[in-house]
């Protein structure tokens, strides 16, 4: 098989993960796009270092982190600040759960965009990606015991940014 027929199958197994996942980082809705062909021209470029096909998801995770990453500073350093839907398929059976998916998408980027990108990125591949703590660690080249660590320091700060959102509702 050839370079190109490898990026082929590790599109069509992994695009849509890797698309996600760029929205779950804090990529802009507008930018998604353009930030997933970078992933894929990245994946072409980079293809030969990959060591092992079972850590396939963690390699393509770890090139988002760092397209998301320029991408969220790009975004910042224009001052554009803004939270919307992500690019997530919903079959709600009514509008008031269409409404409330949405709603919750909302809620749940603007706790994850509160997050510094270490504490957002194992976060999101642990509890959203569901991902073994052994392949958020690889994916981060950090070891286990840091992951977990930031794992917990995540889980408390959307804790609180929960309780929070919860406490102004209250009040509305």
């Amino acid at each position: 098989m050839s370079s190109s027929e490898d990026v082929a199958v590790i599109f069509r197994e992994q695009g849509p993960y890797a698309h996600r996942i760029l929205r779950r980082l804090g990529v802009h809705p507008a930018d998604v796009d353009d930030a997933f062909q970078e992933v894929f021209v990245v994946v072409h470029r980079r293809l030969g270092e990959l060591r092992q096909r079972d850590s396939l998801r963690a390699w393509v995770y770890g090139i988002c982190i760092r397209v998301a990453a320029r991408h969220r500073r790009i975004r910042s350093s224009a001052r554009e600040v803004a939270v919307e839907e992500a690019a997530e398929p919903v079959d709600p059976t009514t509008p008031v759960e269409s409404l409330n998916e949405k709603q919750a998408r909302q809620v749940l980027h603007a706790i994850l965009d509160q997050l510094d990108e270490d504490k957002r990125s194992v976060f999101v591949l642990f509890e959203l990606e569901e991902l073994e703590m052994h392949e958020v660690a690889q994916s981060l080249e950090v070891p286990v015991a840091t992951a977990y660590s930031r794992l917990r320091a995540a889980r408390a700060s959307v804790d609180d940014a929960v309780r929070r959102y919860r406490a102004r509702r209250e009040f509305k």
